[in-house]
């Protein structure tokens, strides 16, 4: 089966072709990843969805075309992967493209997932699941972070207690205990979504690869904690954020911030030490206990080094990417997709009071089903 998904960063589109290990117990084994790549967006559909995470509005026609055409990408994305690995896709599980994630403040929660399923079904000639997030808040939840719910999968039971931290856009953040203490897991923050657009702004560059230009800067720790105050920090979990409340117009206002003698090199400094210090309060206030745990990173931070080592220098526990405990920290997203696509037509339920605040025994994601997937042809006679 494959996991699909464009994430907040917005740079392509992920594809993860898995199979799964024969499962010791009732429900799934886990995942074994057999091949992964980003597939670049078409140069159209990447402007457009560029445009719309930096906050351009789209009439009601626009929108519904992009998730028309957004869902198509996919498809052909996935069909794309497989057709270069030789294999046949069963199933797609899709996440889809974020364009709006609420931030607990006023109206209360939503979310809003553009790649329509019936027509990523339709390229990919395949089933598939997609529309997680939406049941999560439907049942009282945040929507995200809906990995921690299968991240027990993904990581090798033997590692328990451990931190697993997703750095895209935004970054969150599970603990994952021993024994049968509950999972908890919680958005600790902006991540890809300042770093990548100060990049944009400062260095006309789509990022800072490897935090290079961070790594030659100085930081304002007075703007570290600046920056801290703001009111998503003072929500306690299950809390969720989204590039509506740390997107283009909150990066406008860091800008106008900083001191007029700063350079490009000092912005991105000290961005990288916000990131990682929202990291470290994260596991201060809200874990039971986490010095001397490991923390696996996942996610496109994994590769900034910069953010790396100020994690590893602020936080109480050992930092060191996913790779290190069997999990690829690129594909970790879309591999816990598709778990979570397996977990939907097998009816397992995904939702928790712990990790999303959503009431338990959920089911999550909407099914699109395959032209073939109905008994005596009911689709061939539809068709005439």
């Amino acid at each position: 089966m494959a996991g699909v998904l464009s994430g907040t960063s917005a740079d392509g589109i992920d594809v993860a072709l898995s199979r799964f290990e024969p499962a010791l117990t009732a429900g799934l084994g886990r995942p074994i990843g057999v091949a992964f790549r980003t597939v670049p967006f078409e140069a159209a559909l990447a402007e457009q969805v560029r445009a719309l995470l930096d906050g351009k509005s789209l009439e009601l026609g626009q929108l519904a075309r992009l998730d028309r055409d957004l869902g198509r990408a996919f498809g052909a994305a996935a069909r794309q992967v497989a057709q270069e690995e030789g294999l046949e896709i069963e199933l797609i599980a899709s996440h889809g493209q974020t364009v709006w994630h609420h931030d607990g403040s006023s109206g209360g929660p939503a979310t809003l997932q553009l790649g329509d399923g019936c027509e990523l079904s339709e390229v990919a000639e395949c089933t598939v699941v997609s529309d997680f997030r939406t049941r999560d808040i439907a049942a009282g939840g945040e929507g995200a972070p809906l990995l921690a719910a299968v991240e027990a999968e993904l990581f090798p039971r033997e590692l328990r207690p451990l931190c697993v931290l997703n750095l895209g856009g935004i970054s969150n953040l599970t603990w994952l205990p021993e024994a049968k203490t509950p999972t908890l897991a919680f958005d600790t923050g902006p991540a890809g979504c300042l770093l990548d657009g100060l990049a944009r702004r400062l260095l006309d560059r789509p990022m800072d690869r490897a935090g290079a230009a961070a790594s030659r800067g100085t930081a304002s720790e007075e703007l570290v904690r600046a920056w801290g105050k703001h009111a998503f920090f003072e929500l306690s979990p299950p809390r969720s954020t989204g590039r509506d409340t740390f997107g283009e117009a909150w990066i406008d206002g860091l800008i106008r911030q900083a001191p007029g003698s700063w350079s490009a090199e000092d912005s991105l400094r000290t961005a990288v030490e916000f990131v990682a210090e929202c990291v470290a309060r994260g596991l201060r206030e809200f874990l039971p206990e986490s010095s001397g745990v490991p923390m696996a990173v996942a996610g496109g931070g994994v590769h900034n080094e910069t953010l790396m080592e100020a994690l590893q220098r602020r936080c109480s526990v050992r930092v060191a990417p996913a790779s290190e405990f069997g999990v690829n920290p690129d594909a970790r997203e879309a591999l816990g997709f598709a778990i979570l696509g397996a977990r939907q037509v097998l009816g397992l339920p995904s939702t928790s009071r712990g990790i999303t605040g959503a009431m338990a025994g959920r089911v999550l994601g909407k099914l699109s089903l395959d032209r073939g997937a109905l008994d005596g042809g009911a689709y061939r006679e539809l068709d005439r």
